[in-house]
């Protein structure tokens, strides 16, 4: 059930203490997609997982903005520090407990938000009255994942099969003559470059022009599954704190 859609009587009348919280962001993906790309993805993916879920799952409303000044040089994104965004994803999940939904699986969009909802997952299970669990899904894509970019085959497939309208065609070539190949500017295993603009001259990492809408159906299928089968883990696992040792 979409708690956006729902009225507060339906939202009391689930029997389930599950529900998925999207979480996305609104920065650049190049010339040639939308800027809600991360957000979008997300959304639909928690909606594959939910759907391939045998049971009732709550689907709270996707959060927009996430950890991303590394595209700050590029007109229209938009950031949350890392701090403000741990302390929204915890209120969120807070509001989902006091009603009842206190197993939440975060499904992610954006590459930057990784670390920190792991410690905010981890700070909420430890400290709080929930148990969260992240779920990046272009990390539970099998084979897929190695060529995950920015604005590159993956996030492109995937728009062209959930919002095949906001991709810009007439862009791709573009997109492709000033990507760069990969993530960073790496020297001895670490990298020097913070910002994305440092490394891709329009944003967008990897080819977009290999992302067409049957990979993206499959990329949903896949991410899909991969969300449901968490799903039921969390709603079996016993969250209880170990006991201490020694």
């Amino acid at each position: 059930m979409h708690l956006e859609r729902a009225a507060w009587t339906d939202a009391a009348a689930l029997e389930t203490n599950l529900a998925v919280l999207p979480v996305g962001s609104t920065e650049q993906h190049g010339p040639h997609a939308p800027l809600g790309t991360d957000t979008m993805t997300a959304r639909a993916v928690a909606e594959a997982g939910v759907e391939r879920f045998d049971g009732e799952v709550a689907v709270a409303p996707a959060l927009p903005v996430g950890i991303a000044e590394e595209h700050r040089h590029f007109p229209g994104t938009m950031w949350l520090s890392p701090e403000t965004f741990r302390d929204a994803i915890r209120d969120c999940v807070g509001g989902l407990a006091h009603h009842g939904f206190d197993r939440v699986v975060l499904v992610n969009g954006h590459g930057g938000n990784v670390g920190a909802l792991r410690e905010v997952g981890a700070r909420i299970s430890r400290h709080d009255d929930a148990y969260a669990v992240p779920f990046t899904w272009f990390e539970a894509v099998g084979e897929h994942a190695a060529d995950m970019g920015h604005g590159g085959p993956l996030e492109t497939a995937m728009l062209r099969a959930i919002a095949p309208d906001l991709v810009r065609d007439d862009r791709i070539e573009d997109a492709r003559a000033g990507a760069a190949d990969g993530w960073g500017e790496w020297v001895s295993y670490a990298n020097l470059a913070y910002d994305a603009a440092e490394f891709t001259e329009n944003g967008v990492v990897g080819d977009p022009a290999a992302g067409d809408a049957a990979r993206g159906e499959e990329l949903l299928e896949v991410a899909g599954e991969a969300l449901a089968a968490l799903l039921a883990a969390v709603a079996s696992r016993d969250p209880t704190e170990p006991e201490r040792r020694g």
